[in-house]
């Protein structure tokens, strides 16, 4: 990807779009209750068609701008693989329990019953376990990270989970045994990461080949538009049929807002400062941060309504995972952009 890009008017108040498409989502969410029933009638393997078009035009851009070369150049390099993995399994899943714990148990107790925060707290340790594999190639991108490890990242996290959500999930959530998602979890990789990667790779191969540099150069710039454009659409698609959960529960939603920002923060400084400690390049150390602090929020979704039902305090506090995780990512992307003086440059 072009490193020389900067961000436009668009990208700078991104934060301002995200938030007015969230309130649109739970405006139409109202309008059209019936929005529910239609995504779940045209769903495959648990994902709803126009969530899994949104998320493929998500990142078939940012594809296009990723050299496979730097992809394979990425797996070879081990210290950002290794920190990543161990803020996704080794550290933040056990934060995220102690976090919702702490909240639920003591700082809200006077305010939330036994049984709904065991759901509430239930509902945040399933988002801790579940690594994002999808939005995370977006704030990659738009921190000027090193896409290649982006991509390796992704594939590495989709088959931990695969091993490691169940187990994690019996450990810390209070249910006899959670079954990992495996139809779920494939579909994802396959629509977030597979085609578009391969899609994307045969498309700049073919440019360059045929119409070279420029050319190219100027297909992606218009191509940038449409990840942007997909991410605000898979926004209002995802909120909408929540709409009535949320709305219905807004201070309930407010007691698992500020945990979840505390966590998505604390594990984000965490591996950013880490990064910058083992000698990283900001390449890598931002999206190694930006990684360990994003969530998978559309499994923690799914879960949570296969163990405690779509109208449970668990689906309810997976969804606000939703709806803070990327207003909160985009302030740290822009953290990003403006920290990176902090690192050395990458030769």
């Amino acid at each position: 990807m072009s490193q020389e890009h900067e961000l436009g008017f668009f990208e700078r108040y991104l934060t301002v779009w995200v938030g007015l498409c969230i309130l649109l989502g739970l405006t139409l969410g109202q309008i059209f209750p019936e929005l529910a029933d239609i995504f779940e009638a045209i769903e495959v393997a648990g994902y709803p068609v126009p969530v899994a078009i949104a998320l493929f035009l998500m990142i078939y851009p940012i594809m296009v701008q990723t050299d496979f070369k730097k992809i394979i150049q990425a797996g070879k390099s081990t210290k950002p693989i290794a920190t990543t993995l161990v803020l996704n399994w080794a550290i933040k899943p056990f934060t995220m329990a102690f976090i919702a714990w702490f909240f639920i148990r003591v700082v809200w107790s006077p305010f939330v019953g036994y049984e709904l925060g065991s759901e509430l707290i239930a509902g945040m340790i399933l988002l801790g376990i579940a690594p994002c594999t999808a939005m995370v190639l977006v704030w990659g991108y738009l921190s000027k990270g090193n896409m290649g490890h982006v991509v390796v990242m992704v594939a590495i996290n989709s088959l931990s989970m695969v091993f490691l959500y169940g187990p994690l999930a019996v450990l810390l959530l209070p249910v006899a045994d959670v079954p990992v998602p495996l139809a779920r979890v494939a579909f994802g990789v396959l629509v977030y990461v597979g085609l578009p990667l391969i899609i994307g790779h045969l498309t700049r191969k073919s440019l360059l080949e045929r119409k070279g540099e420029e050319e190219f150069t100027r297909f992606t710039e218009k191509l940038h538009y449409v990840s942007i454009a997909a991410l605000l659409f898979t926004i209002v698609v995802i909120v909408a049929p929540q709409s009535q959960l949320v709305l219905s529960n807004p201070l309930t939603v407010l007691m698992v807002l500020i945990p979840l920002t505390i966590q998505i923060a604390i594990i984000f400084s965490i591996g950013y400062l880490v990064s910058r400690k083992i000698g990283l390049s900001y390449e890598d150390a931002a999206p190694t941060a930006q990684i360990a602090a994003s969530n998978h929020f559309e499994v923690a979704i799914a879960m949570a309504i296969t163990l405690f039902g779509i109208d449970s305090g668990a689906t309810l506090a997976a969804v606000t995972g939703m709806l803070i995780e990327v207003p909160v990512m985009l302030i740290l992307v822009q953290i990003c952009l403006k920290t990176q003086h902090w690192f050395a440059v990458k030769s």
